[in-house]
């Protein structure tokens, strides 16, 4: 199982996430998507190839390219795709599984 990031942010500690999976970034954390989105569609599509209904999304991110890999997670898992959800209150992060 691998927990695919969309971008990384730095400051931000995902380390929890690794009890779900290898940790992946799809983007770096300078990735700016503003007047060319081409280049992200290529680098998340090319990053979310071997994406499964066994791998997890880590949105965070630019929200444009966290609707661009969801899309691409979808399209290679059979459209279930699985999220992991950070709880504010218990300090970890839960599995979500979406059929789209």
């Amino acid at each position: 199982m691998t927990v695919y990031a969309i971008q990384e942010v730095k400051g931000k500690n995902l380390l929890a996430s690794t009890e779900y999976g290898e940790l992946k970034f799809l983007l770096p954390p300078t990735e700016n998507i503003m007047f060319d989105a081409s280049p992200v569609v290529k680098r998340i599509s090319s990053g979310l190839e071997d994406f499964s209904s066994e791998d997890y999304l880590l949105l965070i991110g630019d929200p444009i390219a966290i609707g661009i890999a969801t899309y691409y997670a979808a399209k290679n898992s059979n459209a279930k795709v699985k999220f992991l959800k950070w709880d504010n209150r218990e300090y970890q992060y839960y599995p979500v599984e979406v059929e789209l």
